[in-house]
């Protein structure tokens, strides 16, 4: 049962969503106390849902971003599920593949932290469609080509982007923007999305550095990098 959601009221552009009953994507009991106090470190808390979005493909799975956003700034195509605490917001376009999917806590001890157990997988031609044609240019522009067709598609939609910076040996420089930062859970989920899809589809990378992660000055981790 869907319980009665401090939005309802809010604003009228929210009344417009639509709000499904059940949830597309759901939550360990023992995870939603983690993500409500990472919530709470934001500027309008209360006024936040968690934006859980397919980023790309990587290995065969699909890789994922999770990011904060004000739910009465979601699109009236979006998928909002209220469990009372934390309404969860869903694209629709990625709703048929995180259908069943459940953020949980990750029981790999090499990677700790949570984890998506979906069990939706994509398909060959879904991998094969993202990125038209060969990757016959350089490295950085087989990367450009990567993010262009197959990562900003999937992020574009709560208003993210990424762009590369550089790339340098087998590192890769990535930025992202918009709706992809200001949060303390994207630079860290969307990040790791990016980067499976990039290693996955350009062998000659190894590495993707996100230098949004470290935002005084002009690119200073790229900077410090280098040196």
């Amino acid at each position: 049962m869907m319980h009665p959601s401090r939005y309802e009221h809010a604003d009228a552009y929210y009344l417009c969503m639509p709000i499904v009953p059940d949830p597309i994507v759901s939550i360990d009991d023992d995870v939603l106390p983690m993500l409500l106090d990472i919530r709470a470190r934001e500027d309008d808390a209360e006024d936040l849902g968690l934006v859980v979005s397919i980023s790309g493909v990587g290995d065969g799975v699909f890789t994922y971003g999770t990011a904060f956003m004000r739910v009465d700034s979601a699109l009236d195509t979006d998928l909002v599920y209220d469990n009372g605490s934390l309404p969860i917001v869903v694209s629709e376009a990625d709703a048929s593949n995180l259908q069943g999917a459940v953020l949980t806590k990750s029981k790999n001890l090499l990677t700790p932290g949570l984890t998506i157990d979906n069990p939706n997988t994509p398909s060959p031609s879904i991998a094969a469609g993202m990125v038209q044609g060969d990757l016959t240019g350089t490295v950085a522009e087989n990367v450009s080509k990567v993010i262009a067709e197959a990562i900003n598609p999937s992020i574009a939609s709560h208003g993210g982007r990424a762009e590369l910076v550089a790339v340098e040996e087998s590192t890769a420089y990535v930025r992202l923007g918009g709706g992809c930062v200001g949060c303390g859970m994207a630079s860290v989920t969307l990040s790791q999305g990016i980067e499976s899809t990039i290693v996955s589809l350009v062998p000659e990378i190894s590495k993707v550095v996100d230098v949004t992660d470290h935002a005084q000055g002009e690119n200073p981790y790229y900077e410090q990098a280098k040196k």
